[in-house]
């Protein structure tokens, strides 16, 4: 491989937001013990966030590599858990926080924060399911340990359309939950029942001003939207319903009050896909190769080159991105 090569790298130049393609070679590396190639790497919105300089605070340390997502080979390892060879990856854990990320052709990485390829994955689909897939899997695993099962009724997605919900829609499909979906795309219906969607709703049925309380339909949900969708959510939950919540496309405010709570006994379980309990990573990573129909996450996956990162994060941020995008970081 060339001495040099080729990573996205955002700065702080006069006070001021930069991101920029940089030429790196193995020395500007951070001090860590695996040397991994990395093949691919994805976009999540939190990428779009640090791309662009749009989010207070996601990137800490400054010059940053961008990227949260990341898989390739390991070239280089002084830890025993890994050998030169293995295909890896890593999610979040810091990277491109205060972390140098995956938006690069070599990274040295914390080997804590690897996992190696589960078999029956490749590369590449380890990337389309990337932090948003994964979330999603954790997601649902959270409102199984709540004794949310198919038989308890219908399931929300709202954002449905986008990374998270897109593997969650597939994944609650294919365990036997009737999966409603919420998008505010249109053109997004049939893609949503191909993955297996029963019904799908329009944005603005949700993204209102919600009453206290509302008719209870929800048995639980997965959503990623926050803001006014979520406070809809909440008050359309059945008794003992529980959703969980992941992201704030829609926005980092909650408009509800205590009803849904106190009068439904609703619950509302925040998740941070890194800080899960013991155990639940492997168990995450077994359940995403056995309930995710691979067909399905290579119908919801497309393929960019890190060459046009910046405007696939413009992209993203606006909501126009559809499933999962992979990034092909030697592009």
């Amino acid at each position: 491989m060339s001495d040099t090569f080729r990573a996205f790298v955002v700065n702080q130049v006069d006070g001021q937001y930069a991101g920029a393609f940089k030429q790196l070679s193995v020395s500007d590396l951070p001090d860590e013990k695996v040397l991994v190639d990395i093949a691919y790497s994805s976009l999540n919105y939190k990428d779009g966030l640090a791309v662009l300089g749009r989010g207070r605070g996601v990137v800490r340390n400054f010059p940053m590599v961008c990227g949260i997502d990341l898989a390739g080979t390991v070239a280089e390892s002084k830890d025993p858990r890994f050998k030169t060879g293995d295909k890896v990856l890593a999610l979040g854990g810091g990277l491109s926080e205060t972390l140098w990320g995956g938006y690069s052709a070599r990274q040295r990485i914390n080997p804590d924060l690897l996992v190696k390829i589960p078999q029956g994955l490749t590369e590449t689909q380890v990337m389309a399911i990337g932090t948003a897939g994964y979330t999603a899997m954790v997601s649902i695993m959270f409102l199984e340990d709540e004794g949310v099962t198919p038989d308890k009724g219908e399931i929300i997605v709202p954002g449905a359309a986008g990374g998270v919900g897109s593997v969650a829609v597939a994944i609650l499909a294919k365990l036997g939950y009737r999966v409603v979906a919420s998008t505010g795309r249109p053109e997004a219906h049939d893609y949503l029942k191909s993955l297996g969607a029963a019904e799908v709703l329009a944005r603005a049925d949700l993204d209102k001003q919600a009453k206290p309380l509302e008719p209870a339909r929800w048995a639980g949900g997965v959503d990623s939207v926050g803001g006014r969708t979520l406070a809809t959510v909440l008050a359309q939950t059945k008794p003992q319903g529980v959703i969980t919540c992941c992201g704030l496309a829609g926005g980092n405010e909650l408009p509800a009050t205590v009803m849904p709570f106190i009068l439904r006994g609703v619950k509302l379980l925040g998740v941070n896909y890194f800080e899960i309990p013991a155990g639940w990573r492997e168990t995450a990573w077994k359940r995403l190769v056995s309930d995710l129909d691979r067909a399905k996450l290579d119908s919801m996956t497309e393929i960019e080159p890190l060459s046009d990162i910046q405007a696939l994060a413009e992209k993203i941020l606006r909501g126009k991105t559809r499933g999962r995008v992979v990034i092909d970081v030697n592009k």
